[in-house]
């Protein structure tokens, strides 16, 4: 009983781990891809105000 409810707990453990890991993985991927857009509104947004004051 005690040996079956170890190995439960560490596939639970397991599938949780995996689990994250790979949901961590997309944030970073994520997280990067949004910083690259965010850069590049900022730039196309200076860019029409300089033409807008010239």
């Amino acid at each position: 009983m005690k040996k079956s409810l170890t190995i439960i707990i560490f596939l639970l453990m397991t599938i949780i781990a995996s689990g994250c890991s790979g949901t961590w993985k997309g944030v970073k991927e994520d997280t990067s891809k949004g910083a690259e857009w965010s850069k590049d509104k900022v730039n196309d947004g200076a860019k029409y105000i300089e033409k807008k004051t010239d």
